[in-house]
């Protein structure tokens, strides 16, 4: 058997993560509905109106989540993505919606979300037009904060298009202040490292200060190979922004495309586990008015989801890969530990793993009591170091274990990073 262990494994510590936005928001990673995925840009409200960008659109999905469990499982962000304004800004400078698409405005539609106990979030762009061709905020940094504070906004989204890549960082900060200047909590959630990954390695602990979240990557694809190609990226640059992640600011791989057309139930199980994993944001992009029973499941799964939210607030990483199989860990509250191992083979059928082979099995001296959250749930019972279980895993698929040692790990729960990048050696467990 060939294995891959990475020096990130659960004997050595993580230090804290760097002081976070002083916002109060974001202590665990945000849960919420985001259009951008699955509805783009469509504007023509004329010959598609049940899935153009319009207060309708926001209104009925706020609908479903109050009334189909939605926001109890932790969705509470109901957000607008890119192409709502009108193409010009009022008399006075300030951002308006597109008149015949959003007719009541933002106001009231906030107020609307707000009646079903959700929250708004909207989008902006620091340069000079958003992604798009929208108006941007570039200039209007503290007029743009000041709108979406007056129309009672909760979250910014606030893209990077058309800014000089050296002025990014400074107009991520200037928002930042900007929107803290106006009194109102809004979750900021920024897209700096990713318009600066090109030309330089970003400054996690600056970007933490000023974000609640932050994208690194490409945009999400309906698409395994998508995801995939996040995963990867994630992990080869885990030594650097792991530690940045915890309560107030995440990193952020993007939405969720559970419950569209691309990915097949295995694999939306595995971006389930792995966002789960990596304390990523969990922002659905699909349409909840009509989503198969199945994906609405595994969305809504309260074990899942309560490994995204666990109080510890450490995000997970990978800890090795095995043969054709990559083990990731996330250290939990409790001295729990999560686990997904995922089966990268994407042909032949499921494919035996042996516990053993996991690098944090070994806080199960002297047992441990194991539950299989994913493909099925599972109690596993009391397990030993020795224990010569196996998991079952389909090809693309992912199972997802929790771990409780039966001893007192306090001084161990928590993982510290080695002063040096993560080096990958070779070992037989």
């Amino acid at each position: 058997m060939y294995i891959v262990v990475f020096t990130l494994t659960l004997v050595v510590l993580i230090s804290p993560a760097a002081d976070a936005l002083d916002n109060g928001l974001a202590l665990t990673p945000t849960m919420g509905w985001l259009h951008w995925e699955r509805f783009l840009c469509n504007t023509d409200c004329d010959s598609d109106p049940d899935n153009c960008i319009s207060e309708r659109l926001y209104m009925q999905m706020a609908d479903v989540m109050a009334k189909e469990g939605w926001k109890e499982a932790g969705y509470e962000y109901v957000c607008i993505d890119d192409c709502w304004p009108s193409h010009q800004r009022d008399a006075r400078g300030r951002l308006q919606a597109d008149a015949k698409r959003f007719p009541g405005g933002i106001k009231k539609l906030a107020d609307y979300v707000h009646s079903k106990g959700l929250k708004l979030g909207i989008y902006a762009d620091v340069g000079k037009s958003t992604c798009a061709g929208y108006p941007g905020s570039l200039g209007y940094y503290e007029t743009d904060a000041q709108t979406f504070a007056d129309w009672d906004v909760d979250l910014l989204k606030f893209d990077g298009c058309n800014m000089d890549w050296t002025l990014v960082g400074e107009g991520y900060v200037n928002m930042s202040k900007a929107l803290n200047k106006t009194g109102r909590s809004i979750l900021y959630s920024c897209e700096w490292p990713l318009y600066e990954w090109p030309f330089k390695k970003p400054n996690y602990t600056a970007i933490r200060d000023a974000c609640n979240h932050w994208r690194n990557f490409n945009d999400v694809f309906d698409s395994w190979s998508s995801v995939k190609s996040i995963l990867d990226w994630t992990a080869s640059h885990q030594d650097l922004i792991v530690p940045a992640a915890g309560p107030g600011g995440w990193n952020d791989p993007d939405m969720l495309v559970i419950g569209n057309f691309g990915l097949s139930h295995a694999q939306q199980e595995s971006q389930m586990a792995l966002w789960a994993i990596m304390a990523a944001p969990l922002l659905v992009s699909n349409d909840l008015r009509d989503i198969c029973p199945c994906s609405k499941e595994l969305l809504q799964n309260r074990h899942i989801i309560d490994i995204s939210q666990d109080a510890l607030g450490r995000q997970g990483y990978r800890t090795a890969m095995v043969d054709t199989f990559e083990v990731w860990e996330r250290p939990l509250s409790k001295n729990r530990l999560a686990i997904a191992v995922i089966n990268t083979l994407e042909l032949g059928g499921p494919r035996r793993f042996f516990i053993q082979a996991i690098p944090g099995w070994k806080i199960c001296e002297p047992h441990c009591n194991v539950t299989q959250i994913l493909p099925q749930y599972q109690e596993m019972g009391v397990q030993t170091p020795h224990s010569k279980i196996h998991l079952t895993v389909n090809p693309s698929g992912t199972a997802l274990l929790t771990v409780t040692p039966t001893r007192d790990l306090t001084g161990f729960r928590e993982v510290q990073w080695e002063d040096t990048p993560a080096r990958r050696k070779h070992s037989a467990l």
